[in-house]
């Protein structure tokens, strides 16, 4: 077995993958108050930043050619605790930004279903709705996978960190996994988590890896 085989998977190509590790970032005030935080742009809490550190002691010995970012102030401070003993560039990279809510931004799940609970319930099952001024999750999907294309295009057989927000890396996940969209709801992702796939440039993935926490941010 060739290529997957070589990293420990099953999917049989004649190439070398590109490798995604998909980072969550740290703890915000959001996430210490459950709001939906798309595109606001809190900075990490203290915690956040002692998480973002524990991911750089994760990926310590792991070989990384190139970080991108979320433009989002909680993922570069993320990426950049990563970087912090690396000397590589954090390249800001606009389609892993977090989806956006619209007017759902900083509201609790169940303001959110009191201001427009027809709205918020199908939101919750059918992919193709969006929050007020939002955007919908098959509209995150379209530009995860467009940004995919073109990494595996760009870096043929290279390790990339990307750090990002909780879906658009369960989005990249379902890419690779080649599922449908129940993955979204049914799938938990802790903040500065890790997650890794392989993409080929003949089409196939492999997932290694899904949610690995180091055990200081997990129970801090």
């Amino acid at each position: 077995m060739t290529g997957a085989g070589q990293r420990g998977g099953w999917t049989v190509s004649a190439h070398e993958p590109t490798r995604l590790i998909l980072l969550r970032h740290g703890q915000t005030p959001a996430s210490v108050g459950r709001l939906y935080s798309g595109r606001g742009n809190p900075s990490l809490t203290e915690l956040g930043h002692e998480q973002a550190r524990s991911a750089a002691d994760l990926l310590r010995d792991t070989h990384i050619d190139a970080i991108l970012s979320s433009p989002l102030e909680r993922a570069r401070q993320t990426a950049e605790a990563v970087n912090a003993t690396r000397g590589l560039t954090v390249d800001i990279e606009d389609g892993l930004i977090e989806t956006d809510f619209g007017a759902w931004e900083g509201l609790s799940f169940g303001e959110a279903r009191e201001r427009d609970p027809e709205l918020h319930g199908r939101w919750l099952g059918d992919t193709t709705v969006a929050p007020p001024g939002g955007e919908s999750f098959d509209e995150v999907h379209a530009r995860v996978a467009a940004l995919l294309e073109r990494v595996v295009v760009d870096h043929p057989g290279r390790t990339l960190l990307m750090v990002s927000h909780v879906t658009p890396i369960k989005t990249a996940l379902r890419i690779a996994l080649d599922v449908g969209p129940q993955l979204l709801y049914r799938l938990h992702l802790d903040l500065t988590s890790v997650s890794v796939a392989d993409f080929y440039p003949d089409g196939g993935a492999s997932v290694q890896r899904v949610n690995q926490v180091s055990w200081s941010a997990r129970t801090s």
